[in-house]
């Protein structure tokens, strides 16, 4: 498979401290900065120096991982609630990407299942499940892309909104995987990239992304979006997503849902790409998933310029629902799901977890 330019993520040598790609940086400097620390890990998280649901869940994991090795000596029953309590505190970070519990529900099940009472083993334990999902996740991507590569027309133009790339997971992307593998393949396509106000993921990450990978992209301001479709329309829209529901609804970044309309409006294919660890099938619909809403100044002094007067109050959703009834097909590594999408997404939830049952058993856990 083709790979991106760009690493989001590594462990440090003594695999005591995650090193990454403060993302709140780029374009302008490229500069990995060292988590060593419960709260450096949580703020890298929360402060979006690292984002995107896959890679949340994989900086959680690796989190967790790092710490307990720094806490060899320390009896298995103490490591053990260290660990259920670093998760707690972790989960807290981003409440509507799923990923985040899901990775982290893993990582507690290792101290669950693993009655050792050897800490170095439990350690190496966590370290193993950390990597499996940063693994996984990695093959997700190719494999989202694999389904997903033949929709893109040679020379076609490919919309997208935020960043669904290499930065966001732990391989090529979800909505950009197929972009990835279509240009391999030698296809001349164009990328068009939605700014994404307020915080500009999509200018100031997946535009940088691309670039550096050598592809063809423009960035257009959201509130030009639906002249582009007027003017010159896109083939196809591909976009990530931070949670899916049990009915199709999707949770993403705001801005997801106006693409969504404009799209149906004018007949393009609207296709949402996502690992089965984003589905979330505890909630019904779009209507019972939380809702991340930031601070106020990430709008009123967003890049250290005062954009609005103090005493305004700025209303800020993190993420918007397109319904189901929007979305032409949810594409997951098990393959392409239609409409309706309930019966879909619960067998291809149900076939990765089963995927994870034989790989445990397989390592005689």
């Amino acid at each position: 498979m083709p790979t991106s330019a760009v690493t989001p993520i590594r462990w440090t040598e003594d695999r005591t401290a995650l090193v990454v790609l403060d993302q709140t940086r780029l374009p302008a400097e490229c500069v990995e900065v060292e988590l060593r620390t419960v709260r450096e890990i949580f703020d890298a998280m929360y402060c979006l120096k690292v984002r995107g649901a896959p890679l949340i869940g994989i900086t959680a994991a690796m989190g967790v991982a790092a710490l307990a090795r720094q806490d060899l000596m320390a009896e298995p029953k103490i490591l053990r609630y260290d660990v259920g309590r670093w998760c707690d505190y972790f989960a807290t970070a981003r409440s509507t990407a799923v990923n985040l519990s899901w990775a982290l529900w893993r990582m507690r099940d290792i101290t669950r299942d693993n009655e050792v009472d050897d800490t170095a083993t439990l350690v190496e334990a966590l370290f193993d499940e950390a990597q499996a999902i940063w693994d996984e996740d990695a093959a997700m991507c190719d494999a989202i892309g694999g389904h997903a590569v033949g929709l893109i027309p040679d020379g076609g133009r490919v919309l997208t909104h935020c960043n669904a790339g290499a930065l966001a997971t732990g391989g090529i992307g979800t909505a950009l995987a197929p972009v990835y593998l279509a240009h391999a393949q030698g296809n001349a396509l164009e990328v068009f990239v939605g700014e994404t106000r307020p915080l500009l993921q999509g200018s100031r990450l997946t535009a940088w992304e691309l670039q550096q990978a050598g592809l063809d992209v423009r960035v257009i301001t959201d509130s030009m979006a639906g002249a582009f479709f007027q003017r010159t329309k896109p083939d196809v829209v591909l976009v990530g997503a931070d949670r899916i529901a049990a009915n199709g609804d999707v949770a993403n970044k705001i801005g997801t849902y106006g693409l969504a309309v404009l799209a149906k409006h004018h007949g393009v294919p609207f296709y949402v790409l996502a690992p089965t660890s984003t589905v979330d099938l505890a909630s019904g619909s779009g209507d019972e998933m939380p809702i991340e809403h930031r601070g106020e100044e990430e709008i009123r002094n967003g890049f250290g310029t005062l954009t609005s007067p103090e005493g305004v109050p700025i209303w800020s959703p993190a993420f918007d629902v397109t319904p189901s009834e929007l979305i032409t097909g949810i594409i997951t590594e098990y393959g392409i799901i239609e409409a309706p999408f309930a019966e879909g997404l619960e067998a291809a939830v149900e076939a990765a977890d089963d995927a994870l049952d034989d790989a445990r058993h397989s390592h005689g856990e």
